[in-house]
């Protein structure tokens, strides 16, 4: 899977964020879409084919894989990557909505198009919220499909057309479980990054909004 579309993407939104939004960038390109493309793609690359039972009864391998891995760790986070990414588009559209409608008007409409600030502040607010909310969502859709975030070693399988209960062994683990933690963790890191920013944005045009009040008040 080329991943070209994406940072481009988040090279796009750096250009109109903050401080913390630039830092969120960066972990989102350096320490999940590199973490991805060059180790964890590589890792869960054969596990269907490393998947294996101490029996051979036909179909019983591929029923017990579709049952402990209903969905593959690796599509699953490539569906994060995309998704909590998406809404920084958002932000790039109403740029460009922007530099547009001083192109049809043929004036100078915005101090600066990519300022954050009026609409645009709004659209950014909206942003965070979706890419949290998103974060959230997908590290608790995991917890509840894989019953935590662990990868065992074994598992026991009763599913038809198993004959009996059977062993199935998972292939490196311990491998496939650290990388499962750094990506938990930098996913919470996302989440840490996006409220701070949150709270950043709104407390600054709360200031803002106060200093102006008080101006109208003491003219």
């Amino acid at each position: 899977m080329s991943w070209a579309f994406l940072r481009d993407l988040l090279s796009g939104v750096n250009k109109y964020s903050t401080g913390i939004g630039r830092i969120w960038v960066a972990v989102v390109f350096l320490f999940r879409l590199l973490v991805y493309v060059a180790a964890a793609e590589n890792i869960w690359k054969h596990e269907h084919d490393e998947f294996e039972c101490n029996i051979k009864q036909p179909g019983c391998e591929n029923v017990c894989f579709d049952h402990f891995f209903p969905v593959s760790h690796i599509r699953f986070w490539a569906l994060q990557l995309i998704m909590v990414s998406t809404p920084s588009l958002l932000v790039v559209f109403h740029v460009v909505y922007r530099e547009n409608r001083e192109k049809h008007h043929n004036q100078k409409l915005y101090k600066n198009p990519g300022k954050i600030d009026g609409g645009l502040l709004c659209t950014y607010l909206i942003s965070l919220i979706l890419k949290t909310g998103l974060e959230i969502f997908f590290l608790v859709l995991f917890y509840k499909l894989y019953n935590g975030f662990k990868i065992p070693q074994t598992v026991k399988c009763d599913i038809k057309p198993c004959p009996n209960t059977v062993d199935c062994y998972i292939s490196k683990p311990t491998e496939k479980m650290i990388f499962l933690y750094f990506l938990v963790a930098t996913s919470c890191l996302c989440i840490v990054l996006n409220l701070s920013e949150l709270s950043y944005l709104m407390f600054k045009y709360s200031i803002k909004c106060y200093l102006k009040r008080h101006m109208k008040n003491q003219q």
